[in-house]
């Protein structure tokens, strides 16, 4: 099912506010409760005292769903390997980088610990390509990626590190840039898939509830993160027995296997998809808009500019109805100018988010690394990773189904700017207990405070990383773990942050907003550049005790920074959907209306 624009789509469709003749059969809003069937909005009253529950999803969602989790199981199962495949040496007498041995460790280029650590695609998923095409082409892109990862493990190149190390350069580029496209473009057309973005009274056995498209985005979004952990798991243990018992080039092609999936589950239900096609672009305009409304207003007094910037009057001064002579680019209405300002001021919340993903990236490589320090017991190094997955996937239904519930319940109002706050505060404690047991293995281990380069390992049972064994040598019992709290941290942030980015956004502006969501991991892995120095041994516990402090500060900076804006998150929910989509065919949109209505 296509729609060409505002006036065509479930989104304009279901905004009661509109009176406008449709064909001469039907107006808007007739629409609108065709489309809600059962439900129409709530009163004042009702919203004060009735229950607020998310609504079904409907089972297209997970067809893209089922495409996300291939494409994370191909992603996931290729970087768990990339630590070991160039930090850890090629093992005597293998060609392949495996190591069956208990104790063994895999490895292949041997460049030690310092080495192993899509914007643009997101603005043609906008305003060129759309969605749909944008991620098959950079599914071909990653694909492609995928095939130069594979030659770099082959034997006959791993024999030769500068080469192989060269041509895995270019594979996780090239990967890199098709996994840019593909990842803040699927979520979107998921959540676009839903028919309702207005609040709906209906009754449920008996009883009136209001079923509220807040609460089915957040939900949508968690079962979307779950499909994401349960491709990653897999992945992951697949991948790390692959490349200890096969070999690397085993670890790098049964992902790209997986992820010719892909392509085939898009294509097969490509007429069930609600596609939006792109529109002309917006981008201009905002950009425009925002220079607009920053005249007069930003001067050398910061204390000045901040409470100028901040006042309501710098976004309705600029409201086409609030403007006398009007520029030729002002085509929008003032719903579109509320929808930009309330997607800026998102944007602006993500800006906090590297300093997350600085702690939370540390499992990726620094954790791995340390995990090959400790006793292994036939555990590959890289699967203790696996328990953060692990845990988001049994996480997300409870959280679902019981506390989000019950929270509701009791009238606690756990919004996304605290559940984003509240996973700054998680990923810290994390990163302290990750220093702890840095700090243990410094001070048990044979080789002091040089245990990566050490052929004995610290007596301290690797289980030790998710807290769930007494090791021998210490003191105390483990209580917690970072895996653990850091799963808590990212079904806290990670997954608010989609949600905020897609109902924050405009609806011509989706891909950009998540594209700058997913930038803030881009510009955390640059951050941590300057961690590289203190990435190694006898550092290593000052790296994940600076990074603690980091995340320990951002958050309280970040909540002090929006607790006022946490106020107003079910007016910014409430604002009116607007007509405003750069291009206009009205003759296509009565069409398609009428269509929708006879089908």
């Amino acid at each position: 099912m296509t729609y060409n624009d505002a006036t065509e789509n479930p989104d304009v469709a279901r905004n009661p506010s509109k009176d406008v003749s449709v064909s001469g059969k039907v107006d808007l809003k007739e629409v609108d409760h065709y489309l809600d069937g059962n439900g129409p909005e709530p009163t004042e009253h009702e919203l004060d005292t009735l229950a607020r529950v998310p609504d079904k999803i409907p089972w297209i969602c997970f067809t893209i769903a089922f495409v996300e989790l291939c494409e994370r199981f191909a992603y996931y199962g290729t970087t768990i390997v990339l630590t070991n495949f160039v930090q850890q040496p090629l093992p005597a007498g293998s060609t392949t980088g495996n190591d069956p041995r208990p104790d063994g460790q895999p490895g292949a280029l041997g460049q030690g610990q310092r080495a192993s650590q899509g914007m643009v695609l997101c603005y043609l998923a906008d305003s060129k390509w759309g969605k749909m095409r944008t991620i098959q082409y950079s599914i071909a892109l990653a694909m492609f990626g995928h095939v130069i990862l594979i030659i770099s493990a082959l034997p006959p190149v791993v024999k030769h590190p500068n080469g192989a190390m060269g041509c895995l350069a270019i594979g996780l580029l090239i990967f890199g840039a098709g996994v840019g496209g593909f990842k803040p473009n699927i979520s979107p057309l998921m959540v676009e898939q839903l028919k309702y973005s207005k609040m709906r009274v209906v009754e449920r056995k008996g009883v009136k509830i209001i079923l509220d498209p807040a609460l089915t985005t957040q939900r949508i979004f968690m079962y979307f993160y779950l499909c994401i952990n349960i491709g990653s798991i897999v992945g992951q243990v697949t991948m790390v027995y692959a490349e200890r018992y096969v070999g690397f080039w085993l670890s790098f092609t049964l992902p790209t296997v997986m992820f010719c999936i892909c392509p085939l589950v898009l294509v097969v239900f490509h007429r069930k998809y609600v596609h939006y096609p792109p529109t002309e672009s917006v981008l201009g305009n905002a950009v425009k808009l925002i220079k607009f409304a920053c005249k007069g207003k930003v001067s050398w007094n910061p204390r000045r500019t901040t409470r100028n910037l901040g006042s309501p009057a710098f976004w309705n001064d600029v409201k086409p109805s609030n403007v006398a002579n009007k520029p030729k680019w002002m085509t929008f209405d003032d719903a579109w100018v509320d929808q930009v300002a309330r997607g800026t001021k998102a944007c602006l919340v993500f800006a906090y988010y590297p300093l997350f993903w600085l702690a939370y990236n540390q499992i990726d490589g620094n954790l791995t690394s340390q995990a090959a320090t400790l006793e292994l017991h036939g555990v590959p190094n890289d699967l203790i990773n696996n328990l953060n997955p692990l845990g988001i996937v049994i996480m997300i239904p409870i959280l679902d189904l019981l506390v989000y519930p019950f929270l509701r319940f009791i009238r606690i109002r756990f919004s996304p700017l605290r559940r984003m706050a509240a996973g700054f505060f998680v990923a810290t404690s994390a990163m302290i207990w990750a220093a702890v047991v840095q700090h243990y293995i410094y001070t048990k281990g044979a080789c002091g405070k040089y245990m990566n380069k050490c052929d004995t390992p610290a007596p301290i049972n690797v289980w030790v990383q998710a807290g769930a064994v007494r090791a021998p040598s210490l003191e105390t019992n483990l209580p917690s773990s970072f895996a653990k709290v850091l799963t808590q941290s990212i079904i806290m942030a990670s997954i608010t942050g989609l949600e905020y980015a897609y109902t924050k956004a405009p609806a011509n502006m989706r891909g950009l907003v998540f594209g700058f969501y997913h930038f803030t991991s881009a510009v955390s892995a640059a951050l941590g550049q300057a961690f590289v120095s203190v990435s190694e041994d006898p550092l290593l516990v000052w790296n994940y005790t600076i990074v603690a402090i980091i995340a320990f500060c951002g958050g309280l900076v970040f909540w002090f920074t929006f607790r006022g804006l946490d106020k107003k998150e079910e007016q910014m929910n409430l604002i009116q959907e607007s007509e405003y989509r750069g291009r206009a065919k009205a003759a296509a949109n009565e069409k398609v209306l009428d269509d929708e209505m006879k089908a």
